[in-house]
């Protein structure tokens, strides 16, 4: 992992992966120690330096997005570092923030294998229309994305080496300011990363509760409901769910209050171990890809880390409902008919399709408590989702046509990308059940039919159902993702709720 750091104040961030810090700011001097340096270029500026026009035409690079061309001991003006890397931006007026983003997980992606200590980052010859303190800010978040990794487990590994490297800016302050910012985007993602990769025996709803309960430092609010307050309030479907696990059921809600607007409320499905209950699944990978059945309550957790650290000027509640589907003599069963908290009945028709009732519980709790202008939830929740997008996309239901266009626009800006799919009460029919209000699977179209038994427990308030299975895990690492939990969300909600001032 890469210490990202300058000559200028320290912007210090710890993350809990493998006890690593990562400090980032921003230099206005050249580190003349640096032993590599690394120029950020595009096409049209390799022709206004003879050097190093002369070594791209040599080498056959063009400076096209993404890629690097490095050599050693280089002539006049770079003698002082042993080794160069040049790195193609592309057209420069074509870049974006995200694209940039993906630029810092390319100097990262460079750097694994290399022996490099101090490395200087230069991108002032980039003539690009992001303002140099976004450019550096997008270039650090990509770095340090994209050389997470989690090896709280390993024994036999050697102690990480921690890199420096120097961000040169013309805009100190105005840099430093917004690499404390996006610094603390990088932390939300990367916490939510570290909760799904975690083992069940590492994280479970006792322990992701302590995790949630971090963010009083931050000056958030956290309330907890733990069994008891469950049952007090009604919320027999969470109850339900997390009824045969020895580790009892919690609703989570935390709350950044940093206007005083109506809220906005997120909620996050946080099934921390999903064996289907007596419709067990049987197939061996599929289980063991069940500790990231809470990714949805972490992308949550993340966001809400973001935005207390952040400070910003939203009023958002984030809501995780936590349970572990098990089986035991005490869990519910097929054919079960339980109450939830609005007082709406439901059939059991498959206890493998428990997320969607401990989200109804707290769509529920948080329309009836917080009077939110919008509810967006997010959930691992159906692998028909699966099918239709891959992970391409996130499934997005909603009726509510403003909201599809900010989550769509929000999607775009971070590229974590949503589709819209069917939510129509046309389908309602394949969710009648002959003994109570409800079942809780439709018989066709498991996606649609699942999002559009959680709007039965959402009455006046704007809302979308977020289902990201498929997006929670990485097999490869490609881009700002590695192997394992990506985080996804984070990046997607934290930017519709900063665009909803």
């Amino acid at each position: 992992m890469f210490r990202l750091s300058t000559l200028a104040a320290l912007l210090l961030a710890t993350y809990s992966a493998n006890a690593d810090q990562f400090a980032i700011k921003a230099s206005a001097n050249v580190a003349h120690s640096a032993d590599t340096l690394l120029l950020l270029v595009s096409p049209d500026q390799l022709n206004t330096n003879p050097q190093l026009a002369a070594i791209s035409k040599q080498e056959n690079f063009s400076a096209e997005h993404g890629k690097t061309l490095t050599w050693l001991a280089p002539a006049a003006p770079y003698a002082q570092y042993q080794r160069v890397v040049l790195v193609g931006a592309g057209e420069s007026e074509l870049l974006t923030p995200y694209q940039v983003s993906l630029l810092g997980s390319t100097v990262a992606h460079s750097l694994l294998n290399s022996a490099a200590h101090t490395i200087q980052l230069d991108s002032t010859l980039l003539q690009s229309a992001i303002a140099q303190p976004e450019l550096l800010a997008q270039l650090s978040h990509g770095i340090n994305l994209a050389s997470y990794t989690f090896n709280r487990y390993h024994t036999d590994d050697e102690p990480e080496k921690i890199r420096n490297i120097y961000l040169l800016s013309r805009e100190l302050t105005a840099t430093e300011q917004r690499l404390a910012q996006i610094n603390a985007l990088t932390e939300g993602v990367v916490l939510a990363r570290n909760l799904i990769n975690e083992p069940a025996n590492g994280i479970y709803p006792e322990t992701f509760v302590k995790q949630a309960l971090e963010l009083r430092k931050l000056g958030a609010k956290v309330t907890v409901l733990d069994q008891a307050a469950l049952k007090k309030a009604g919320m027999g479907a969470h109850l339900a769910v997390g009824q045969g696990s020895q580790r009892p059921p919690y609703l989570v809600i935390v709350h950044w209050e940093g206007s005083k607007q109506q809220p906005l409320a997120l909620v996050g499905k946080g099934i921390t171990f999903d064996t289907g209950g007596y419709n067990l699944k049987t197939q061996a990978d599929t289980l063991l890809r069940m500790t990231s059945d809470m990714a949805g309550a972490a992308a949550v957790l993340g966001t809400m880390h973001t935005l207390a650290k952040q400070k910003a000027p939203v009023n958002v509640v984030g809501l995780m409902a936590l349970a572990e589907n098990m089986i035991s003599d005490r869990a519910y069963l097929p054919g079960d008919v339980i109450t939830a908290g609005n007082g709406k009945t439901i059939e059991i028709i498959n206890t493998d399709a428990e997320g969607r009732l401990v989200m109804a519980d707290a769509l529920w709790y948080a329309e009836q408590n917080f009077k939110p202008r919008a509810i967006v939830d997010i959930a691992t929740l159906t692998g028909s989702k699966v099918t239709a997008l891959g992970a391409y996309y996130a499934g997005m239901f909603s009726k509510d046509e403003q909201l599809v266009a900010q989550l769509t626009q929000a999607g775009v800006t971070v590229q974590e990308k949503v589709w819209r799919l069917p939510l129509t009460d046309e389908m309602l029919p394949e969710l009648k059940s002959r003994i109570a209000d409800l079942r809780n699977t439709g018989s066709t179209t498991g996606a649609s039919t699942a999002a559009l038994f959680l709007q039965q427990f959402v009455t006046d308030t704007p809302f979308a159902h977020l289902d990201i299975a498929g997006n929670a895990l990485s097999s490869s690492n490609k881009g700002l993702h590695t192997e394992g939990g990506t985080g996804f969300g984070v990046r997607l909600l934290t930017e519709w709720v900063l665009t909803q001032q």
